[in-house]
């Protein structure tokens, strides 16, 4: 779930941020970088070839309840419980937050996971300069308030995230959705996930996942760790496979690669 929450995450909706899958014959085929990464199988059953659990924001007031990480968490795990199994999930920025949490800390039948934010829960990771200037009240009210509306010298979301990898389409949709009520879950989300995950969500993430997982490794992203991501693959038992030449935004820039990665991770999985 991609950068900033919320909308920013429609890098879980729209970029296939969040991928279940349930039977073992499913195939990832791109179309388009707009587009990104496109699961497809046979037609089989009356169940769908793909679910894409899109974050409870999108389209819809934000639910009093989730508040902070944990309560995303809680929700996702309840979504994902609502599927036919086995599940193999794959997320993206806080998606890929979650996705680390779900299988350390909840009872969800997962097959395998993906994520490419593994360095966030490396015990020496540092949250970027946007994630701390969050912390801080009312300077960040402010500079939301100011990207809302679109104030001179102020960059917007879109402006941020061009440089990492985002296609000029969906950031000028992130820009239009940033509203007051983004903003604040925006702020809950990031001011709950301090000073990073290894502080309080690693403490359950200490030994090897029970199922398989592979971190992905976007080196051309500025705010790549890869020492980091791969320490916590080690750590975690997952494979690490680096992405050289793309940057966060890597299932818009090359979403080939990303798909001849992610079916060769899931054809090895035993059956």
């Amino acid at each position: 779930m991609d950068s900033l929450s919320n909308r920013f995450h429609s890098e879980v909706d729209r970029l296939s941020t969040l991928i279940a899958r349930s039977s073992h014959d499913h195939r990832i085929h791109p179309r388009s970088a707009g587009d990104a990464l496109t699961l497809e199988r046979p037609q089989k059953a009356d169940r769908p070839p793909h679910h894409r659990s899109a974050d409870p924001r999108f389209g819809s007031p934000r639910a009093a309840h989730l508040a902070d990480k944990d309560a995303y968490a809680d929700w996702l795990a309840d979504e994902l419980r609502a599927l036919d199994g086995p599940i193999d999930l794959v997320g993206h920025d806080w998606g890929g937050h979650l996705v680390m949490r779900i299988v350390s800390a909840y009872d969800v039948p997962v097959r395998s996971w993906v994520t490419d934010v593994a360095h966030g829960w490396h015990p020496d990771y540092q949250w970027h300069e946007m994630a701390t200037l969050f912390q801080e009240s009312p300077k960040a009210e402010q500079l939301l308030a100011a990207m809302r509306t679109r104030a001179p010298g102020t960059p917007t979301i879109g402006d941020l995230l061009g440089p990492r990898g985002m296609s000029a389409d969906l950031a000028a949709e992130i820009d239009a959705a940033l509203d007051e009520d983004m903003s604040a879950a925006v702020l809950a989300l990031y001011r709950s996930a301090w000073p990073n995950f290894h502080a309080d969500w690693g403490r359950d993430f200490d030994r090897p996942a029970a199922a398989p997982g592979l971190a992905l490794v976007p080196t051309g992203d500025p705010m790549a760790r890869p020492a980091m991501d791969r320490a916590v693959a080690a750590h975690t038992g997952a494979q690490e496979v680096e992405l050289d030449g793309v940057s966060h935004c890597w299932m818009l820039q090359d979403p080939e690669r990303g798909a001849v990665i992610l079916n060769r991770f899931w054809t090895s999985l035993p059956a």
